[in-house]
């Protein structure tokens, strides 16, 4: 089998947000880069944003599960998480500068401006998710209009439902894989269906790496290399090159949604995470949130069969997300297993936040005896690779050369919306690199 060698400036591992975003701030600076990806690009494709679609492209056909049980949805495809998430923009928490020197505000300031990042207007946040907002507002909970990278103006035919969690069919969400367009039109090349062996270093600088492609043997040499593969395939690839501290612990923004059911129409044809709440104090975040509609019998069955008999009221089901600021615990480890228990700390968390969608479901109107929580699920997969534990607040590892930028660097659970952190990131390491010679 012939070898094939490809030589460029910068190596950049993972097309989703870290990865899109160092690659195409250096190929508009005008460096070299070759961007590797394990999927495909399934845009435009007949069954992308469908239920079959988010089972081709997604990491297991979405069977992922945790030796605890927990599923977590991880697709594998050019954009990555941006292909398959809600659309929400957070900034960076306050913790991230104060406690880790990370500050990345003036790089999240320039994608806010760059794609428009803003809530939805009024009349698109929709009647039932607005009606779940006005009832925790009685209650004393200050929600705020979400802030989405959702343009509708994007769209000619705008038609945000639970659904969109499958992939964006009408256009109005921003995809990490647009940053992968233009980094390509800038002089990038593009490889997918690509499997990395390992990363090529000895033991002090860096020096490419070695996989296939579409089967065929491949090695790429370049003094820098920016692994952002995820929380969960950066550490299996730092693992595979020698880094035996990497998958251990991770964090993983453990979400849940507690349903009830309303006789009005609920939040299900309504764009996704429209209002939020951040209670910083105990550790969680809420949000307006279903399963899409096939979705939801495969987690409500798995409650008992009263859950699984309202996927005849779907329709009319109120929900509020959880998203808990988990411990770091567990890991990825490399014999192919994960692991995400929750400590009593995170149990503790998970109680109080429950016990405040239950009061706001009563409050919208959803009886008591309608009010269920569905089983928990993994949503950000991080913290396997820390800032302060394995990277320094560059993104370098202790290999000279190599860097990783992507949700596996966060040194503790973000409890919010990822993407607008790892953008920062991403750009604030572009600039860094842009200033090596």
């Amino acid at each position: 089998m012939s070898l094939v060698k490809l030589v460029s400036d910068v190596i950049v591992i993972g097309s989703g947000p870290g990865g899109a975003t160092v690659a195409r701030e250096l190929s508009h600076a005008g460096k070299k880069v070759i961007i590797l990806d394990k999927g495909a690009d399934h845009r435009g494709r007949i069954y992308y944003g469908t239920y079959p679609g988010a089972m081709i492209y997604s990491d297991k056909m979405s069977l992922l599960f945790t030796k605890e049980g927990l599923n977590i949805i991880s697709p594998v495809m050019v954009g990555g998480a941006t292909s398959m998430y809600c659309g929400c923009a957070a900034p960076p928490p306050v913790w991230l500068k104060k406690r880790y020197r990370i500050d990345i505000d003036k790089e999240v300031n320039e994608a806010i401006q760059e794609l428009n990042i803003q809530p939805l207007p009024p009349q698109l946040r929709g009647i039932a998710s607005t009606r779940i907002a006005q009832a925790a507002s009685q209650l004393g909970y200050d929600w705020f209009p979400q802030p989405k990278f959702m343009n509708p103006e994007r769209s000619k035919h705008f038609h945000c439902t639970a659904a969109c969690m499958l992939g964006c069919r009408c256009g109005a969400k921003w995809n990490a894989a647009e940053w992968v367009d233009e980094a390509l039109q800038s002089g990038a090349a593009l490889y997918t269906h690509v499997k990395i062996k390992k990363i090529l270093h000895d033991g002090r600088s860096v020096q490419g790496v070695e996989g296939t492609i579409d089967g065929k043997k491949f090695i790429a040499h370049a003094p820098y290399v920016v692994v952002a593969a995820g929380g969960i395939g950066s550490p299996r690839l730092l693992q595979a090159s020698g880094f035996k501290d990497a998958g251990k612990g991770m964090t993983m923004d453990v979400t849940v949604m507690v349903y009830g059911t309303i006789s009005d129409k609920g939040i299900g044809k309504e764009p996704p995470m429209t209002w939020s709440w951040e209670n910083d104090a105990d550790g969680y975040m809420l949000s307006t949130l279903i399963d899409p509609w096939l979705l939801y019998p495969l987690a409500a069955m798995r409650v008992g069969v009263k859950p699984l008999l309202q996927w005849f009221q779907w329709n009319h089901i109120l929900g509020v997300m959880i998203k808990l600021k988990d411990d770091i615990a567990g890991g990825v480890y490399s014999d192919g297993t994960i692991s995400k228990p929750l400590t009593h700390k995170d149990k503790e968390r998970l109680a109080k936040a429950r016990a405040v969608c239950e009061a706001i479901l009563k409050k919208a109107g959803a009886p008591a005896s309608s009010i269920f929580m569905r089983p928990l699920i993994g949503t950000h997969p991080s913290g396997t690779v820390r800032i302060g534990d394995m990277l320094d607040t560059n993104l370098q590892t202790k290999i000279d050369g190599l860097y990783v930028c992507d949700a596996s660097t966060f040194p503790e659970s973000l409890d919010r919306p990822t993407v607008l952190t790892i953008i920062g990131l991403g750009k604030r390491l572009a600039k860094h690199l842009i200033k090596k010679r």
